[in-house]
């Protein structure tokens, strides 16, 4: 009897657990060949990168390459070329991402959530036909519709109004309609998931306690999908900044310089004009404003404390 007490009194003694360090190197064994490849194929570029936008390097001409510090960096502030490039790409961001895309995106999203299926069918598989084509492609359809012999004219010619040449009066807002036709879809699918996800019971609640359409859409829907938006905003203003294909089938920049953003601008500095390193020199200073971008839509999104 006594014995059993004692027994039953002994601690139990509890397997050892390894350490919380213990085991961790492994864990990253099978994301090795994944990082390695990364950092071969994106950082290697990346960094080459850097380096050349720090020489004098060109495609001819040239019989060697030199270390110039900062100088493309000097060149493209006091270059008239590149401030009117920095100026345009804002606007055509501007207009075609956060104003058109985001806009139109949304409008397309609320209004199909009240449609019927087949106007729900018909209007979506159109907004992402324009989507799935290639950017060369609807340069090139875009072109064909602003162009003085185009679409756009003949139905300003049948309707009895003014026509003009479009891609040479008006080049940046042309280009700009072009992205929005183009890109409009991917706002509309991340707004339709981000509406859906919205409970009918708050919106019912709204229109029983006697809120309107645009008070509900203003204080109920805007505030529940505003993370959506900020990750819309962000996505859409990356891409508007890197369109460069749209841009060249459409007008190669022109007239003049009229619709030469940034990446245009930086295709004809390295590749027409041989400057491999001013070129270089401009890209990175649009990656640095799309990292400014970036910052300030992730600083919108942050949860209030």
């Amino acid at each position: 009897m006594a014995t059993a007490t004692k027994v039953a009194a002994a601690p139990t003694k509890t397997p050892a657990r390894p350490g919380p360090r213990r085991g961790r190197p492994l864990r990253w064994l099978p994301l090795a060949p994944a990082t390695v490849l990364l950092l071969l194929f994106l950082g290697g570029p990346i960094v080459y990168c850097v380096y050349i936008a720090f020489t004098n390097m060109q495609l001819t001409g040239a019989s060697s390459t030199d270390f110039v510090g900062l100088d493309n960096f000097r060149r493209a502030f006091g270059d008239d070329d590149f401030r009117n490039a920095v100026v345009l790409t804002l606007v055509f961001t501007l207009l075609s991402s956060i104003v058109g895309q985001n806009t139109l995106g949304l409008a397309l999203a609320a209004l199909m959530q009240r449609a019927s299926r087949p106007i729900r069918t018909l209007t979506g598989s159109i907004v992402i036909a324009a989507w799935v084509v290639p950017e060369i492609v609807a340069g090139f359809l875009l072109y064909a519709f602003f162009r003085r012999e185009g679409t756009l004219n003949a139905l300003l010619d049948w309707l009895g109004l003014p026509s003009q040449n479009w891609l040479y009066t008006l080049p940046i807002l042309a280009v700009s309609f072009a992205n929005v036709w183009r890109g409009t879809a991917f706002s509309m699918l991340v707004y339709s998931a981000a509406l859906s996800e919205i409970p009918k019971e708050i919106t019912e609640a709204a229109e029983v306690d006697g809120a309107g359409g645009l008070r509900r859409f203003w204080h109920i829907t805007l505030p529940m999908i505003r993370r959506s938006i900020g990750t819309n905003l962000m996505l859409n203003t990356l891409q508007t900044l890197s369109v460069f294909g749209l841009i060249w089938a459409m007008t190669r920049g022109g007239p003049g310089n009229r619709s030469q953003t940034l990446p245009v601008f930086m295709y004809d500095q390295a590749f027409n004009k041989s400057l491999i390193g001013y070129g270089t020199a401009v890209a990175l200073l649009l990656l640095l404003v799309g990292a400014l971008f970036s910052v300030v839509y992730l600083r919108l999104m942050r949860e209030e404390v």
